[in-house]
């Protein structure tokens, strides 16, 4: 299985009318489309105006061969009118040698996942959207410790994670762009509940038992904090983001 991020950030003004606009037009062309088993819009917890488009595909190919028709490119097209204007700005000499300042427009970011270990079957996705919540945490491996990290996630956290009634599937993703990096996906069926299981003692015990395949940065931040009690950041840090789902769709 294979899962698709379009990372978004819309004007504030647009957001209800882009909610309209993706149930209406954006699920029913991908709910057309060979291959997609999966579409949701999921909104970022502390900010209102991050969205991301989810989908999860059969393979690769579908999501490509998806991305390559003309459905796909005038649904992009339309979605620019709900995009927000970023807070930088082009400066350019006109052709009388005035300036003339011009906003850049955010461009919709697209990334895109391997799925590598997952609790069910890609032919079992079906969420109910209507309270769900999904919590992404990203982390980089070290390249000779990819294959044991992948198998401890699956002999592990996976069983552990089954456990706890509200937590709905989980996914650990490899990232097709950036390399090393993955994410661990858990859909649950509260905020409160994907709350919970981040402040558990469960959570602390899962992470000890995989840690030391984190790379060795972000290893030597968490070594130099127990010693001297100081907090620091790398470019490497557990990121952990949380989204409300708006919008999802099950086709398979």
């Amino acid at each position: 299985m294979f899962m698709r991020f379009v990372q978004l950030k819309l004007n504030p003004k647009n957001i209800s009318e882009f909610k309209e606009f993706y149930e209406n037009e954006v699920t029913q062309e991908l709910k057309n489309t060979d291959g997609c088993l999966f579409a949701g819009l999921i909104k970022s917890e502390p900010n209102e105006q991050e969205f991301i488009s989810l989908t999860f595909w059969q393979s690769l190919e579908h999501a490509e061969n998806y991305e390559s028709r003309g459905a796909y490119k005038k649904l992009l097209e339309k979605t620019k009118q709900f995009l927000s204007e970023s807070a930088e700005w082009k400066v350019q000499l006109s052709e009388n040698m005035e300036l003339k300042y011009g906003p850049v427009e955010e461009e919709p970011v697209i990334e895109k996942f391997i799925v590598a270990v997952q609790n069910k079957k890609s032919d079992d996705l079906i969420i109910d959207s209507k309270n769900m919540f999904i919590r992404i945490l990203s982390i980089r491996i070290e390249n000779d410790k990819l294959d044991e990290f992948k198998k401890l996630y699956s002999d592990i956290i996976v069983p552990s994670l089954k456990g706890i009634a509200s937590c709905r599937y989980m996914f650990l993703i490899e990232s097709v762009n950036a390399e090393n990096e993955f994410i661990s996906a858990t859909i649950w069926d509260s905020k409160e509940d994907a709350d919970e299981y981040e402040s558990s003692e469960k959570f602390r015990e899962l992470t000890e038992k995989v840690q030391h395949t984190f790379s060795k940065l972000y290893l030597w931040k968490m070594s130099f904090e127990k010693e001297y009690g100081a907090k620091i950041q790398t470019s490497e840090d557990f990121k952990v983001q949380r989204y409300d789902f708006i919008v999802g769709k099950s086709f398979s």
